[in-house]
């Protein structure tokens, strides 16, 4: 079964919603990011999201983006993703996706990313530029070796879309809770619920909402309704602002979220 599946389900058995944090790899040094990852998982955190820094991040807000260019700045390359997976997995149990656009697991080679993703203990990954129809390689590599694939699902996609990203993902369906870039937004659009209900309604089985959720009450509101919050933009100003003490006392403000009708 999936890992990621799995801890969701671990939630779901408590009456509880799950934490999805993510955080860039090598951000701001790559021992950081590995002591960051690791401490959000020992405060509530259920599955990593762990992003591999790329030069056209056309997905993610002004706090992801600076912390991205960082990252490349100091010499970031993508051999160190998968070396920061197998240390983050050498020491916790909690699953790690990683989180990339496309265009490097091209460059690198499907088959050998997806090789080397196995190996270095990751669960699956995030492709949030990749669509199904244009998957199938993609789909078959990780078919191939067991690893989970998230695909997205946004408020403008079509009910054909939703079930193309249903039957494509292993893990779950990544909403996107609104139309635009990602950043902590002062409250989460209505529209997340109403595209949770339409995959609820097409026969998604997990489904987590993320962009713009910030607080434990958005994980909390989110967690109502979905299977996982997906909380990225704080977690990374945490990190830059107060290091890693502060991002672990953030993972467990935000964990609080996970407990329904608190």
């Amino acid at each position: 079964m999936s890992a990621v599946a799995t801890a969701l389900q671990k939630r779901r058995d408590e009456d509880r919603g799950a934490l999805i944090g993510y955080l860039p790899a090598g951000f701001p040094t790559i021992d950081d990011s590995v002591e960051a990852a690791i401490a959000i998982a020992r405060n509530g955190v259920d599955v990593i999201e762990l992003g591999l820094p790329y030069s056209d991040p056309v997905m993610d807000g002004p706090v992801i983006q600076a912390a991205t260019q960082q990252a490349l700045a100091n010499g970031f390359r993508l051999r160190d993703g998968f070396e920061a997976v197998r240390r983050i997995t050498q020491e916790v149990d909690t699953p790690v996706l990683l989180m990339t656009y496309w265009n490097p697991v091209v460059q690198y080679g499907v088959e050998r990313f997806a090789d080397d993703l196995v190996e270095s203990g990751g669960a699956g990954l995030i492709t949030p530029d990749l669509v199904p129809d244009e998957g199938g390689e993609w789909i078959d590599a990780s078919a191939r070796t067991g690893l989970d694939r998230v695909f997205l699902a946004a408020p403008s996609s079509s009910d054909e879309r939703l079930r193309q990203a249903i039957d494509a993902s292993r893990g779950f369906v990544y909403a996107v809770s609104t139309m635009g870039i990602t950043g902590a937004r002062s409250d989460v659009d209505q529209a997340a619920r109403t595209l949770v209900e339409r995959l609820r309604e097409a026969g998604v089985e997990n489904t987590c909402v993320g962009l713009g959720i910030s607080t434990a009450e958005q994980v909390r509101e989110v967690n109502e309704y979905a299977d996982g919050a997906i909380v990225g933009s704080a977690l990374v100003k945490a990190l830059g602002d107060g290091g890693v003490a502060r991002v672990a006392d953030v993972a467990r403000e935000l964990s609080e979220g996970t407990y329904r009708g608190r």
